[in-house]
Formats: C-alpha cells, sequence, structure tokens
C-alpha cells in the first residue's frame, strides 16, 4: 500500500509536532508545506526534506502527491483553510479549537460528510495511557455513582507579564486559555462522563497588556483564567478552574469523587502538558491515597523527549486507518464542533451572567 501524502500547513505546532509525527508514521508521508513567505515556506521544507515548499495554499492544495493535511494555523484561519482542503477532497486533521464559533464548525462538519473526507481533531489527552485507563475504570463503575466532579488546570506559560503579544493575546484570532485548554477540558468531559445538561461560565484577563516584538505595550483581551461549573445529564456537578496565568499553578488534575471512593489523575509538569501524569485512588478503609498502576497494554509503542509527540502520533494513526478503511474516526469534526458549541455557551453565559441550556444533540440544533 503505497504512503498517504500529507500537506502541511501552519508551521508553528507543525514543525514541533506535526511534521515529526508524521514522518515517523509508516504510511504517511511528508510532501508539501505551506507558509504565506516562500522564503521561510522553502526554509521549512529544506530542514526537513520535503518535496514541495508554497507560499499559496491553492499550490498545495492542487498537488496530486497531498491526499491529505494536517492544519495548525491560528484559529481565525481553520475556517477558510479547512474548506478550501475539504471541497478540494483533502483529509484533515485540525487542531483545537476547530475554528472561531460552532456555525463554522458544523458547516465543515457537514461538508466533510458530503465530500466523504476523513476529518480529526486533535484531542490527545484520548491517547494518553494514564487517561485511558481512567476511562476503563469509569466504564467499570469503579468509583460507583459520582458524587462530584472537580478539574483544576493551573500553568505559568503565560503567568509573566512580558510574555510577547501576539494572536494568542486578541479574542478575534481565537487567542485565549478557553480556547487552548478548555477545548481539551470540554472533550474529555464528554468522552469520559457524557452528556452536559448546563453551563455557567465566568471569563477574566488578568494581563491586560503585553509588549510587542518592538516593545511597545500592546492591549489584551483574550481570557486568561475560566471558572466553569457543569451540571452533566445525570445530575453530578463538575468545576472546572483553568488559567494559563498562574505562577506555580498546581498543573492538571481531574478528580472524580464517588459513592465508593475517589480517582485523581493529575501532573505537576509545568514544562509538558502530557508527560507526568499519575492515577491514585483513595477508600474509605485506607488512610492513604494510593498510586493505580497502568496495564502495559495501555502503554503507548514509543515515548519521545516531548511528550505530546507520541499521542498526537496516536491520533495521527487513528485518522490513517481510517483513511485507508474509508471509515470515519473519533475524534472527529464531530467532537471537535461539540467542544465548539460548549466554548460558545461559556462565552454566552458569560456575557448574560446566566446558566445556558445545553442541548442534547449538536446536529438537531443546525441546518446545512
Amino acid at each position: 500500500m503505497s504512503k498517504i501524502g500529507v500537506g502541511i500547513i501552519g508551521t508553528g505546532f507543525g514543525q514541533i509536532i506535526h511534521i515529526p509525527a508524521l514522518q515517523i508514521h509508516p504510511d504517511t508521508e511528508v510532501v508539501a508545506v505551506y507558509h504565506r513567505d516562500h522564503i521561510k515556506a522553502q526554509q521549512i521544507a529544506d530542514k526537513f526534506g520535503i518535496p514541495h515548499a508554497c507560499d499559496r495554499l491553492e499550490y498545495l492544495l492542487a498537488l496530486q502527491s497531498v491526499q491529505a493535511v494536517a492544519i495548525s494555523t491560528p484559529p481565525s484561519l481553520h475556517y477558510e483553510q479547512a474548506k478550501m482542503a475539504i471541497n478540494a477532497g483533502k483529509h484533515i486533521l485540525l487542531e483545537k479549537p476547530v475554528t472561531m464559533n460552532f456555525q463554522e464548525a458544523i458547516n465543515l462538519y457537514r461538508l466533510a460528510q458530503e465530500k466523504q473526507v476523513v476529518t480529526a481533531t486533535d484531542f490527545e489527552f484520548r491517547c494518553v495511557p494514564q487517561w485511558k485507563y481512567f476511562k476503563h475504570l469509569l466504564d467499570q463503575n469503579h468509583v460507583g455513582k459520582k458524587r462530584m466532579i472537580s478539574i483544576d488546570w493551573l500553568v505559568q506559560g503565560r503567568a509573566d507579564p512580558k510574555r510577547m503579544w501576539n494572536w494568542y493575546s486578541q479574542k478575534a484570532y481565537g487567542g485565549g486559555a478557553l480556547g487552548a485548554i478548555g477545548s481539551h477540558a470540554f472533550d474529555y468531559v464528554r468522552w469520559l462522563f457524557g452528556d452536559i445538561k448546563s453551563i455557567c461560565g465566568q471569563l477574566s484577563t488578568s494581563i491586560t497588556e503585553r509588549p510587542d516584538a518592538e516593545g511597545n505595550l500592546r492591549p489584551v483581551d483574550a481570557d486568561d483564567t475560566c471558572n466553569i461549573l457543569l451540571e452533566l445529564a445525570d445530575g453530578t456537578p463538575c468545576n472546572i478552574s483553568l488559567s494559563t496565568a498562574t505562577y506555580r499553578g498546581r498543573g492538571h488534575w481531574l478528580t472524580v469523587y464517588g459513592e465508593n471512593g475517589t480517582l485523581v489523575l493529575g501532573s505537576s509538569n509545568q514544562a509538558d502538558y502530557v508527560h507526568g501524569f499519575s492515577l491514585r485512588q483513595g477508600k474509605l478503609d485506607r488512610f492513604e491515597m494510593e498510586i493505580v498502576p497502568i496495564p502495559p497494554e495501555y502503554d503507548l509503542p514509543k515515548t519521545y523527549t516531548d511528550g505530546r509527540l507520541a499521542p498526537v502520533l496516536a491520533i495521527c494513526d487513528r485518522w490513517v486507518k481510517s483513511i485507508q478503511l474509508g471509515k470515519t474516526m473519533t475524534p472527529s469534526l464531530y467532537e471537535g464542533a461539540w467542544s465548539q458549541l460548549l466554548m460558545d455557551l461559556t462565552q454566552e453565559s458569560h456575557q448574560t451572567k446566566k446558566w445556558v441550556e445545553v442541548p442534547s444533540s449538536i446536529l438537531a440544533i443546525s441546518q446545512p
């Protein structure tokens, strides 16, 4: 079977993760890279041994050797770029948040169905061993009836006010903590715990100015801290605290309190948001939390210095197999659209200062 030719759209995360992952995978070949500056496109192509360097997206999508594309540009560019790729018949791997709003996301999902292209959204926590085993334990009713869920994702990536102003600082370009990490949280809440009944959100921007490349202070309007309350369909309350501006924040912790005990999945690693997770459990008859060993069958085939690479490679593997079999995969644009809807409803709740009901189906609330 011949390799699937992939074009790279987005050269930040694309260079760090997408290109290496797709060059490692035995069934994919990176054949083209796009950057609006042709010199930079050629430099990246030379660096990674990629045959085609393109400064127009149309050129990349016209290449017969490109059957699929990986998109990791700023979120404000995703809709038009993904739409062009789908219309060109290319399968797409799309970074989160998938679009700027739910309507764009569901439009892409429907278009992909119409054009029969396979879509993947990079919700890589679904492929991290500790998270997969956590999901298994929940499915086995390990803690019994859930009483409360708590999520703390508190990191310091943007805590320094001297960190440079860029698209991430601007709401209009899809910047902010809600999109960067809230998109993940909304996906894994649905994956792990099921449907959500209602949502209440409060967003804030603690650092309101940052210096640009010339050192001039520019306004920041993208959120860096989010407090979100959810009521799950089964009535379980879920509290979510997110921040990218907390010095020595506690990291990423997910706790489920149930009638039979407590499960804690967490990592204090501030340098790598994938490496460092451990799973612990607490029971009534034990004085201390105890480590839950992860069975070896949940391990990834290989790990890398950058913790993101192995789970993204696992997402790519699902994508490749789905392309080869002509079948849909999970997580796809369907999951991406759900995450986007929950982000939109969080914004609505923040603006209205009210709880907002969550629809039971995304397909029922939108028309082509």
